[in-house]
């Protein structure tokens, strides 16, 4: 009886192997038999080998997303938090034009 889970290209596989280490004395049913057992023991390795290549995908897409910047949240440059810096000196040089203006206004007035 051949199962539905099993391909073709298994069981054609299984038959030749059970065929080249097959023993002179051996009977027809026993090769089968052995063929079977070969069948399942391919298929069970497939399953094995799909859930480990499903495995590593998920945690190379795990990977990939937590690579990935946030959609909603967004990236503030790094020049954006600097550009108080920059007026920085401007605004005391303005301030201390100011102080001296107004110093020396009211040291002539007096």
């Amino acid at each position: 009886m051949t199962d539905k889970k099993i391909s073709k290209e298994s069981q054609i596989e299984a038959q030749k192997i059970a065929r080249s280490i097959q023993r002179p004395e051996q009977t027809k049913a026993q090769t089968r038999l052995i063929a079977q057992g070969i069948e399942k023991g391919i298929t069970e390795y497939k399953k094995q080998q799909k859930a480990l290549a499903r495995e590593r995908d998920k945690a190379r897409k795990k990977a990939a997303k937590a690579q990935e910047p946030e959609v909603g949240v967004p990236i503030k440059p790094a020049q954006s938090t600097a550009t108080w810096l920059i007026w920085l000196p401007w605004v005391l040089l303005t301030a201390s034009c100011a102080y001296i203006l107004v110093t020396l206004k009211f040291l002539g007035a007096a």
